[in-house]
């Protein structure tokens, strides 16, 4: 996604012009941070409230020992839609934050030691392509003309643009349909490659945004021509400084924020947001409110004494959720630059392990990992000759496997070091310097996450665009929503989208 404003502009800083209104936006995660600078870059004096300690939401961070460890996201796609925040004011985002390019984008590691780069270097992916499957070339070539296909309809053309009503979705329909948009994103993967490995390769990526590969949408194919063409990124100095200039930048604009202080009640007047109340006393009347919180909380919690959020919270807790994550931070002594910065070690099943943690709700022996190793490409992330790293293995959510997890976060720890010491650090647990997990219960915790679900609402068709969380409510009208459980969808590119399509509506309707 390119930004549509002329270089003149974006040459020539200046300050918005206050027009007399005031927002609130509940959560400071990558979402309401880019909704609330859309809309103090349009003169909206807005207030950004934060539950906890520190802003990012889901990009918090830690420090231990020396070591800094992202809660994630670690994956930045599409920059051009970061940078455009930055823009609207004619302000350049390179002032404020810096970001490094990753190659090759992920190495994906099977069971037997097969391994394959993943890049958007044609030449270089073909052949690795060829090396696991020679007819798969042609038949790749087939699947990325497919994905820019699904990545113009999805992405650019509706990406950012909200889905007020089930008319919206019969305009959509007619491009949906001709993309097979029913079809699972492994099938269409299928379609066009044969090797096994190749199918997992070209279709994990829905995982990243909370979906399962046999059942999320064929559309969700556009995250491989989002990737090729707009590359993988990492924030120097780790995510939490790209969420740090994002307040740097949302504060110098006048934008206010409030850390430490969680929103407890969205005080409603008839069908209008009309005061927000937080854990400390504080309130205040804003024209407009918008929620970045977890979608079930933003309607069960926060609006619990109007009808409208007891009834429709109620509806949205009956709805597919996507799994949780379990995360492994650790620190190791040494470096390690034959390990890239992102790896995926693939576990001897597939579908199954799949099925096990979508469908089944069950802890199963084997799992795959996402490895993330930041220091590899910032060694500022560990100290001087050590090495951060995380693990992340998704699990059922907390709906589907009520476990303990202070009794089985252990035990599942020492399940992925051994495994990450047999495939790729020898004696792991010898040259660790601190650890620590997250589990799915830190979801809940910490986020107020329903179910401890990672990415909100599961991103399948039948809860996408129109039928997922509208960007506006339906019934109090100057209430909104911005994040994961709203459209499009999770993972950077999809909330930072949501706040343009909400930021738009909310602008629209405060000229009112």
């Amino acid at each position: 996604m390119t930004s549509t404003l002329t270089p003149e502009i974006a040459a020539s800083p200046y300050l918005p012009q206050p027009t007399g209104k005031t927002a609130c936006v509940i959560g400071a995660g990558f979402g309401g941070l880019a909704l609330a600078i859309r809309l103090q870059s349009a003169g909206v004096a807005t207030t950004l409230v934060e539950g906890r300690d520190k802003p990012g939401g889901r990009g918090y961070f830690w420090e231990r020992d020396g070591f800094t460890f992202d809660a994630g996201p670690t994956v930045i796609t599409d920059p051009d839609c970061l940078r455009e925040l930055w823009q609207l004011t004619g302000h350049d985002m390179t002032a404020d934050i810096e970001l490094m390019p990753v190659s090759p984008f992920y190495r994906l590691h099977w069971p037997e030691g097969t391994q394959f780069d993943y890049s958007n270097d044609e030449a270089a992916l073909n052949a690795e392509i060829a090396r696991l499957n020679p007819v798969d070339v042609e038949g790749y070539r087939r699947f990325l003309a497919y994905s820019a296909e699904v990545y113009r309809e999805g992405y650019l053309k509706l990406g950012t643009v909200p889905f007020l009503d089930f008319a919206s979705m019969i305009k959509a329909a007619p491009a949906l349909a001709k993309n097979q948009a029913w079809r699972s994103v492994y099938s269409m993967v299928s379609h066009f490659v044969e090797d096994e490995r190749l199918r997992q390769a070209l279709s994990f990526h829905t995982l990243l945004v909370g979906g399962n590969p046999m059942t999320a949408s064929a559309i969700y194919a556009l995250i491989h021509k989002l990737e090729k063409d707009g590359g993988v990124w990492w924030a120097k100095g780790g995510t939490n400084r790209l969420v740090a200039a994002m307040v740097t930048h949302f504060e110098r604009l006048g934008g206010t924020v409030r850390l430490a202080d969680p929103a407890v009640q969205v005080h409603t007047f008839g069908t209008r947001a009309s005061e927000v109340e937080t854990a400390s006393g504080w309130k205040q009347r804003f024209d407009a409110v918008a929620s970045n919180a977890d979608i079930v909380h933003s309607y069960k919690a926060l609006l619990s004494g109007s009808k409208r959020g007891q009834s429709y919270g109620g509806k949205l807790a009956r709805k597919r959720f996507s799994p949780s994550l379990f995360v492994v931070h650790f620190g190791v002594e040494g470096t390690w630059p034959g390990i890239p910065h992102h790896m995926i070690l693939f576990g001897p099943r597939y579908a199954g392990l799949l099925e096990d943690i979508y469908d089944h709700g069950v802890l199963p022996a084997d799992f795959s990992i996402y490895l993330h190793h930041p220091s590899v490409t910032d060694p500022d992330m560990a100290p001087e000759g050590k090495s951060t790293f995380y693990a992340l293995v998704p699990v059922a959510h907390l709906g589907k496997l009520a476990i303990d997890w202070e009794q089985m976060g252990p035990v599942l720890e020492k399940r992925i070091l051994d495994e990450i010491q047999h495939r790729l650090i020898p004696h792991l647990h010898d040259r660790i310097v601190t650890k620590f997990h997250y589990s799915p219960r830190d979801f809940a915790t910490d986020l107020n996450a329903h179910v401890g679900s990672a990415f909100s609402l599961e991103p399948i068709l039948t809860q996408s665009a129109w039928f997922r969380g509208h960007n506006r409510d339906d019934v109090i009208s100057n209430f909104y929503l911005v994040g994961a459980g709203t459209h499009p969808g999770a993972g950077i590119p999809g909330v930072v989208g949501s706040a343009k399509a909400t930021a738009g509506l909310m602008i629209e309707d405060l000229k009112a």
